[in-house]
């Protein structure tokens, strides 16, 4: 490792370099140059008219504030982010509670956040991996925005996805919450020939990726055992539409989607797809049996700590 950065100061944001090794993990590539740029220049709503960029939507797009912008924070409290990528969650966070620290892998993406939502909140990232940063204190809230099916790259271990959830635990305080959201690997969208969200490959998570060694995500039973088994209670599920990368609509087990209900599903999602059948029609039958919640495609769980 080389001399470490200073840690920098852009309007309300922190960028902390204690953790970080000098090298970005993870990237969309030389957009990413592009999106820094835009936001330095306060371009995003011009970048999203003009563009068509799967990258720039999914990171830009206000649409990914309906993920949680109804959920009732806690002003006075504090919260982790985990991932937080380019900041499309940030911003709500650093508007909604008392202290936002975030972490996340890559220098240029924390630079994105904190150029996009440095003016209208305030927030400190930690630039490192997960599993080597030490933080001294403990939150109300943390979150796994599309972060916990990638444990097995960026963790050790014999089960990563345990060691991940017992971290979220640790980082909580008594009666915190984990705020979980990841794609359902039973998803209507890929019975229906979507390709899956992380491999590319149509059916992979169906057939429980039999050839896959990254990203891996779960039906509800397996996130709900996963859940229980590393220490959290009182989960409760909700299913964002079509998925949580840019929900619509979010829907509780107390409010399920009727027959007729789901209409002109557009999905929210890059890549090649095939479409085997008509989704709203399969759609109503799965409604109409009571069995929406294994087939909705993403979940948003939010879990206690025991």
């Amino acid at each position: 490792m080389g001399e470490r950065l200073q840690n920098e100061v852009i309007g309300g944001y922190k960028l902390n370099y204690r953790f970080y090794s000098g090298q970005d993990l993870y990237s969309d590539g030389d957009i990413e140059e592009q999106m820094l740029n835009i936001c330095k220049e306060k371009r995003i709503d011009e970048a999203l008219r003009e563009g068509d960029s799967w990258p720039i939507l999914y990171h830009f797009s206000k649409a990914r504030e309906n993920l949680l912008e109804w959920y009732e924070f806690d002003r006075d409290a504090s919260l982790l982010e985990i991932g937080a990528g380019c900041g499309a969650l940030t911003g709500l966070f650093g508007r909604r509670l008392a202290r936002v620290v975030c972490i996340e892998l890559s220098r240029r993406r924390s630079l994105i956040n904190a150029y996009k939502n440095a003016d209208t909140a305030s927030a400190e990232i930690f630039v490192g991996n997960f599993e080597e940063i030490e933080l001294d204190e403990q939150f109300d809230y943390v979150t796994l925005i599309g972060v916990l099916e990638y444990s097995k790259l960026y963790l050790g271990g014999n089960d990563p996805f345990h060691a991940m959830l017992k971290k979220v635990r640790g980082s909580l305080k008594d009666g915190g919450k984990a705020i979980i959201a990841i794609e359902n690997k039973m998803g209507m969208k890929y019975f229906s020939g979507a390709a899956e969200d992380h491999t590319g490959v149509a059916f992979d998570g169906i057939n429980n990726y039999i050839n896959t060694s990254g990203a891996v995500t779960f039906s509800k039973p397996e996130l709900t055992n996963l859940l229980t088994e590393c220490g959290f209670e009182n989960l409760h599920f909700y299913y964002p539409m079509p998925d949580y990368k840019l929900p619509a609509v979010i829907y509780s087990d107390s409010y399920l989607p009727g027959p007729g209900e789901l209409r002109n599903i557009k999905r929210a999602y890059s890549g090649t797809n095939y479409q085997m059948f008509d989704e709203e029609t399969a759609y109503d039958t799965v409604c109409g049996d009571n069995e929406f919640p294994y087939f909705a495609n993403s979940f948003l769980v939010i879990a206690e700590k025991q």
